[in-house]
């Protein structure tokens, strides 16, 4: 049974001045290690920056709550299979709510461009 869907749109610019301006203090804020690594590792690592805000967003919003009491950025982190799928990991908050929920699947997906990034999250329960 879905629980939740979001999605959001990022533009990379708006990550990119972010990161300029607030350096390493932004990224550690908003992003796991495991991820600021991962997208250090491209050649451009805004758009893959910004997929994954708007993924963290995405979830978010899926919950119904936003960023706020329960669900804070780095409760939410986005990895990837082998295979390039990626995935979320909750923890924290994140991760209280979704057990209190009946949270037992989300699913996502990201894509950016040059100049966006968008992504979407299904919270999936079982009855």
């Amino acid at each position: 049974m879905v629980f939740g869907i979001g999605i959001d749109v990022v533009e990379n610019d708006r990550i990119s001045d972010a990161i300029r301006r607030h350096g390493q203090r932004f990224l550690e804020r908003v992003f796991h290690s495991s991820e600021i690594d991962y997208c250090r590792s491209m050649a451009d690592p805004t758009p893959h920056f910004a997929a994954r805000f708007a993924a963290k967003e995405a979830v978010s919003k899926a919950f119904g709550t936003g960023f706020a009491q329960q669900v804070g950025w780095r409760d939410i982190e986005i990895r990837r299979r082998a295979s390039g799928e990626p995935f979320v990991v909750l923890h924290g908050g994140a991760a209280d709510l979704a057990k209190q929920l009946g949270i037992r699947a989300i699913l996502v997906s990201l894509s950016h461009t040059k100049s966006c990034a968008v992504a979407n999250a299904l919270l999936m329960k079982v009855n």
